[in-house]
């Protein structure tokens, strides 16, 4: 038997539709959000699922809450598996970060992999932050099926190395507020995704 993940993405959150790099700020999902949390809920009602883990960020804390108590589970935080950090440029959207840092904006959309915002963490920090802890809560739960509510970047990294992905395809990949996703996990390192942003 596979190790089965059932990866989520947190809810609607509260400035959504601004499109802003919230990284580690820590804002709250809507009603909105809340209503997708109880809806994977639903998705899991039945699942024979072990272990329920989620960032130590409010927008998952709550997803996972919620969800946790449907299982008759108790969630465990990992801050290891927060969004990625985009440092001073948190809060701002895109046309916000070119028009205020012009010259960092053009370094970074030539290279999304490696450029660090200032004070914050290149894709290839969170990877190497988030993977490994990812990867080891896996590994604890062998035969077993287990919750993650995450979020959209730490989730995309997440698929891709599940698919074998090079990280620059990393946008290729959706996920939705409220996202879920199933990878099963065989013995032999094997990983087979078997939805995508459901």
């Amino acid at each position: 038997m596979p190790t089965r993940v059932y990866l989520m993405r947190h809810g609607e959150v509260a400035n959504g539709g601004e499109k802003r790099y919230n990284g580690h700020i820590d804002v709250d999902i809507t009603t909105k959000g809340v209503d997708q949390m109880h809806r994977l809920a639903g998705l899991l009602s039945g699942k024979n699922i072990s272990a329920v883990y989620c960032s130590d960020l409010i927008r998952s804390l709550k997803g996972a809450d919620i969800v946790s108590k449907s299982l008759g589970l108790i969630f465990t935080p990992l801050r290891e598996l927060r969004e990625r950090s985009v440092g001073a440029w948190e809060g701002l959207t895109a046309e916000e970060i070119k028009q205020r840092y012009p010259e960092e904006y053009k370094i970074w959309r030539a290279d999304l992999l490696n450029y660090r915002p200032p004070s914050g963490e290149c894709l290839l920090d969170v990877k190497d932050r988030a993977l490994p802890v990812y990867k080891k809560k896996v590994a604890s739960h062998p035969d077993q099926e287990i919750a993650m509510l995450l979020h959209g970047g730490v989730n995309r990294i997440i698929l891709a190395d599940a698919l074998g992905l090079d990280l620059m395809n990393l946008f290729r990949i959706d996920q939705s507020f409220g996202a879920l996703n199933i990878i099963d996990y065989f013995e032999d390192g094997l990983a087979v995704v078997k939805l995508v942003n459901g």
